[in-house]
């Protein structure tokens, strides 16, 4: 599918309804190290709406201008001071608003069979490609692109990752749908305060015209989605769980569900069936269903990869800070407030031990992330402050971003849910995966795998892995 396939119509400003009552704010620990990261690009397939285009414009732009007077940041424009400090103007500058169309394009060639990769062409539906979010001095924070499809429209969001993580992100993308759909008040307000602990008067110090991207993009990769039911999903984390029996997958057991309600647990032994009430683990005590799918990932992905046994191998994955913080931050703080957890071992340790070996490793590394350890990374950054190195620098590297815990599909413009919620072409790199929630729900997740095309081909034909895939 060419990519000249989408034409832009038109391109104008949108600001805020309201002028902001907010005059600044300072980026903290954790916004200033994604100063090297590009803008985040995400957007929904939306069902084709029951409006002229004139008046689908119309309401995206109207709904875009009030929902930036919620956000106010979204409009500004970054600024460095006198003593190297970089602020969030809140300057009211407004966010560029495109107009696309590809009528050509239908959503069966976007949703194509689960075996094919994703669409080049999705690319096409985001601005500011190849933008990192340093540029926001110059730039507007926030880019969003209508495209008018033969039975569908696309909106594609794109925002500077220093101003936002995705906590941030879909809160604002949630918002602007609420307005477009006719909500009068909006059900969850950021929050502004910026009085937390990754508040810092330490300077992060840029070369002459800002910093570099830290990966290269130019290497040829493969996309691909691959989906995991609820099902499968609970047959990993039961194998994760319990390494050394045999049993039946206790299929009752709600995805992510954190509660101390009882669930029923089939066990077969020797072709009979039994069945028994079994108390739910403390969730800090259990590996989690997202635990056990990463461990299978990367167990996986660096069997194919072919590397020396020796070798050392990292998986990386952003958590929410919010909820390790004693106390708690507000979970709509507005802003970065992440941190990388990596886990290293060796190819041959994790090659050579099972599922549960790797995502136990994993598991205690996230449940060890506390507000201790969120002050030590702060205390640490502050000592040597640092841009985010984001990519795969020694070939056996996995990066996971985003979640499926975040509201994607919680996205209805007024004429019905997304179809499918996909990204553009920023931060990705071999070994770069994002968690998407399953467009079905129900616990169900998909993985959005970004590898170079061997490695790609190779977990195509891992049966281990390949056993699980929807």
């Amino acid at each position: 599918m060419p990519s000249s396939s989408v034409v832009i119509v038109s391109k104008c400003t949108v600001q805020p309804d309201l002028n902001s009552t907010i005059k600044s704010l300072k980026l903290s620990v954790s916004d200033l190290p994604m100063l090297s990261c590009q803008y985040i690009q995400k957007g929904v397939l939306l069902p084709p709406p029951p409006l002229s285009s004139p008046d689908l414009l119309s309401l995206i732009k109207l709904s875009l201008s009030k929902t930036l007077s919620h956000f106010p940041a979204l409009a500004g424009r970054l600024h460095t001071d006198a003593a190297g400090h970089v602020h969030i103007l809140c300057n009211d500058y407004g966010v560029d608003f495109f107009h696309a169309k590809a009528q050509h394009i239908s959503t069966a060639s976007l949703l194509p069979p689960p075996d094919h990769d994703i669409p080049a062409v999705y690319r096409r539906f985001f601005q500011f490609d190849n933008t990192l979010s340093y540029a926001g001095h110059d730039k507007p924070l926030v880019a969003v692109q209508v495209t008018e499809l033969n039975d569908a429209v696309f909106v594609g969001c794109t925002v500077n990752h220093a101003v936002v993580d995705g906590t941030s992100f879909w809160n604002f993308f949630n918002t602007f749908a609420e307005v477009a759909r006719g909500e009068q008040k909006i059900s969850r307000s950021p929050d502004f305060c910026r009085n937390t602990v990754f508040d810092t008067p330490a300077v992060l110090k840029f070369p002459p015209g800002g910093p570099s991207a830290t990966f290269s993009g130019d290497e040829p990769l493969r996309e691909k989605i691959f989906h995991f039911s609820r099902e499968t999903i609970l047959k990993l984390k039961f194998k994760a769980n319990n390494p050394t029996r045999n049993t039946e997958l206790p299929d009752q057991e709600i995805l992510g569900k954190q509660s101390n309600d009882t669930w029923t647990l089939n066990l077969k032994t020797n072709n009979e069936k039994i069945t028994r009430p079994v108390c739910k683990k403390d969730p800090r005590s259990e590996i989690s269903s997202f635990q056990s799918l990463c461990a299978q990932l990367w167990r996986s992905v660096t069997r194919v990869r072919n590397l020396p046994t020796n070798k050392t191998t990292t998986f990386r994955m952003a958590v929410n800070c919010r909820h390790r913080l004693e106390p708690r931050m507000e979970p709509l703080y507005f802003g970065n407030a992440i941190q990388s957890i990596p886990t290293a071992t060796t190819v041959g340790e994790l090659l050579s031990n099972g599922l549960s070996w790797a995502a136990n490793r994993l598991h205690h590394n996230v449940v060890a992330h506390d507000d201790a350890t969120v002050r030590r990374g702060v205390k640490d950054w502050e000592n040597n402050p640092r841009l985010f190195p984001l990519g795969n620098f020694d070939g056996a590297m996995i990066t996971m971003g985003s979640s499926p815990r975040f509201p994607m599909y919680d996205n209805d413009f007024g004429w019905g849910r997304p179809l499918v919620v996909r990204s553009g072409r920023a931060n990705k790199f071999d070994g770069k995966i994002s968690a998407f929630p399953g467009a079905l729900g129900n616990g169900s997740i998909d993985l959005e795998v970004v590898l170079d095309p061997e490695t790609m081909a190779g977990l195509e034909n891992d049966l281990e892995f390949m056993q699980y895939v929807s």
